[in-house]
């Protein structure tokens, strides 16, 4: 019941946050216009757009099923994307993507997957993901500053600050005993600061996890080819990811610039906006496109663009994840009732 309570507050706060959020770009455009100018978009591309989303999360359930593997789990690709969906939609719905990992978490473990396996294998997911999307944003963001303003440099960095310190925890987990005792000790003060309850248990609990992690970890290590499948899929995942708004631009039969013009741009988009602790970067997301995008659509159709470029890789796949997340509670409520 509380997690329900939870999750219908979070699908609240997202709702006013895309009502805002449409509002916000909308209010001064002409909608019979934005709707006219959709209706002559190239529906192969569109077709394109999709099939290249749906690629993205299946090449992330690749990579899951490998990682859990190689540390002696038993899964297939079903239940691997099964997991990648209901960790897109909880992420989608929650600040800061918080509720996604957990609950893949949760799911993996009903599947007889331990949670020391489980979460080491987000970790090193979550770790390969931001290596390449780092490493796309320091590459693009030189290529694209006539594009940026003010704001938007800002909030770069701030992105760019936020994601790098993701990273540096998440390899301090997977391969650091000794900093991640260290940040487990400053943890426990600063939960004793603010005189949170049953924080011995806490303690207790983290360093658990974290022997479940390092033990996992030799094995990583042990196996370090691995890694370097895990990175390559990624890239191949994050780059199919990245040129969405290409094929959206082709949709609306443009053609000054080329793939790896938007690619970049895509790029910095994503690292300016992914730190950002609203659900589903909502706004900023919205908002960013539009202003560094505005050159390449021009300002006639590119709140047109961005509904479709956003419509495609987010909206759609909420919508339809959040269906499978329904379809997977009441088949598992009637079995526990049966």
């Amino acid at each position: 019941m509380e997690k329900s309570k939870k999750m219908l507050k979070n699908l609240i706060i997202f709702g006013v946050l895309i009502g805002i959020t449409f509002y916000m770009v909308l209010k001064d455009q002409d909608i019979m216009n934005i709707y006219k100018v959709l209706r002559t978009v190239k529906l192969q591309y569109v077709a394109i757009a999709v099939v290249c989303m749906a690629g993205y999360l299946i090449l992330e359930a690749v990579n899951m099923g490998r990682t859990l593997k190689v540390l002696g789990e038993k899964s297939n690709l079903l239940k691997n994307i099964k997991y990648v969906l209901i960790g897109f939609f909880f992420s989608a719905i929650t600040p800061a993507a918080s509720g996604g990992q957990p609950m893949q978490i949760y799911y993996m473990h009903k599947d007889k997957i331990s949670v020391g396996n489980a979460t080491l294998a987000l970790l090193i997911n979550l770790s390969s993901f931001q290596i390449i999307t780092l490493s796309f944003a320091f590459i693009s963001v030189g290529f694209n500053h006539d594009h940026m303003t003010q704001g938007l440099v800002w909030l770069f960095i701030v992105g760019v600050v936020l994601n790098s310190t993701a990273l540096a925890l998440f390899l301090i987990g997977i391969f650091s005993r000794r900093l991640s005792n260290a940040l487990i000790k400053f943890a426990v003060k600063v939960l004793r600061f603010f005189k949170i309850k049953n924080v011995d248990k806490k303690q207790e609990k983290m360093e658990a996890e974290l022997t479940n992690y390092q033990a996992s970890a030799k094995y990583i290590k042990e196996n370090k080819f691995l890694i370097v499948r895990t990175i390559f899929t990624t890239l191949i995942q994050i780059t199919i990811y990245y040129t969405i708004p290409y094929w959206v631009y082709l949709a609306f039969n443009l053609h000054d610039y080329n793939i790896l013009q938007v690619i970049a741009l895509q790029a910095v988009l994503y690292a300016t906006t992914s730190g950002i602790p609203l659900p589903g970067a909502v706004g900023v997301t919205e908002g960013g496109f539009m202003a560094l995008f505005e050159k390449v659509f021009t300002t006639g159709i590119v709140s047109s663009a961005m509904l479709l470029n956003r419509g495609i890789s987010f909206y759609l796949f909420v919508l339809i994840t959040g269906i499978f997340v329904t379809v997977v509670s009441i088949k598992e409520k009637t079995e526990e009732n049966v």
